[in-house]
This record gives structure tokens, sequence and C-alpha cells, in this order.
């Protein structure tokens, strides 16, 4: 029988305007307070807290998904209300799964940069269903490792903490930066693939696929 978490969450997968509500009676039903719950780092590095999201994620997210540097690899900017929807898919994807791309905060400062974390994906590819791994950082952190930092956590954690025997990674052939990301954490490229978000884009021929096998 599925638990009624596990039947939750997969309504707001499905109907990511529901998390809200979902919080306010979590928040007042659960023996632990969300807010608290939310602050709660799943992984840490040296200089990098890696969580579930959270409210006040939502105005630094959606102007770092608005940034055409950032997205430049990616089919489109996204709108408010879109980065913000992807902000509910993701809590609801770490509510049934227990990780998600984690939202990640500087410990020096506390200051949110980005997105670093693992994600089932389903479209449909001789690759999927996957778990993948996958980053996306403000500008003002770029250039620093936090991505290879985090990455590297996640890797770690996937096989240790989440029991993910295997993680693939996606980027696009022009990007050369997250594909050096890949490199460095171990992973081995293993073939190409059309992503269908990138299907008729003239930017992009393909996405090239990496490879990280857990070690028993």
């Amino acid at each position: 029988m599925k638990s009624v978490k596990s039947v939750l969450s997969r309504i707001i997968l499905t109907k990511p305007w529901i998390y809200p509500t979902y919080l306010f009676l979590k928040l007042f039903f659960s023996e632990r307070n969300i807010y608290i719950s939310q602050m709660e780092y799943v992984i840490t590095t040296e200089r990098l807290g890696l969580r579930n999201w959270k409210i006040s994620d939502e105005k630094p997210f959606a102007e770092m998904c608005a940034d055409s540097e950032v997205m430049k690899h990616f089919p489109k900017v996204l709108a408010r209300d879109e980065s913000i929807a992807l902000i509910r898919r993701l809590q609801a994807h770490f509510e049934l799964y227990g990780y998600c791309y984690f939202a990640v905060d500087l410990w020096e400062t506390g200051e949110f940069i980005g997105f670093i974390g693992l994600a089932n994906q389903n479209w449909e590819s001789e690759y999927t269903p996957c778990v993948d791994i996958g980053w996306r950082m403000k500008r003002s952190a770029w250039g620093k490792g936090y991505a290879t930092e985090g990455a590297m956590a996640c890797i770690e954690a996937a096989k240790d903490k989440f029991g993910i025997d295997e993680v693939l990674a996606f980027a696009t052939d022009t990007n050369i930066g997250s594909q050096k990301v890949m490199q460095k954490i171990g992973m081995k490229k293993i073939g190409t693939v059309q992503h269908p978000q990138i299907e008729g884009d003239p930017r992009f021929k393909h996405c090239v696929v990496y490879k990280s096998i857990m070690q028993a």
C-alpha cells in the first residue's frame, strides 16, 4: 500500500500549485516544523550547504533563470512563474525521493547561489529512465569551483546516502564548462542523445552523455 507521503508527493509533481497548501498543512500537523526541516542541509562540503528549497529562494532563483548568460546552453530563459513552478517540482521530488536538484548556500555568508543535485529523468531516450546529476549557478558564483565541489559531494552521496548505483549527466554540445565539471568528478563520456527540449534548435546539435558508476 502506498504511503500518504508518497501519494501526496506524486500529486504535487503533477499539480505543483498545491505545494503551498501542502506546506501549510505540514507546518501544523507534522511533528517537525517545516521551516526548521527545510533549513537542514542534506549534503555539506567545505564551502557549500545543499538543502531542500524554501520560499525565500524564489526571487534569487527567478532572477538567475532570467539571466541570458546563465541560460545560454538551455532552450530559453525562464519567466518568474516558470522558475517558481520548477522549484515546486523540485520540492515535490525531494519529498518523494529524499533528493533533488538541491538549493545551494555558501557556508560563509548563507547566500543562495544556485542548485546542484540529483533528479530522476523519464523523458524518452535510450539512456532513460535514469538518475542524473545537474547544476546551475548564478554568474557571481562562476569560476570558483563550486559546481565541481558540490557535484563531487552529490556523486559520493548517491551511493552512500541514497542507494543509487549509476548516475548520468547530460549537457548540450556547446556547454563545454559543464562537460569539464563532469570530467573533473570522474564521469566518462558514453555517447550523445537528442534531448526533446532542444530538438529543432539550431544552436545545439545534441546533448552529450556522461556516466558515473558507483563502486561497491
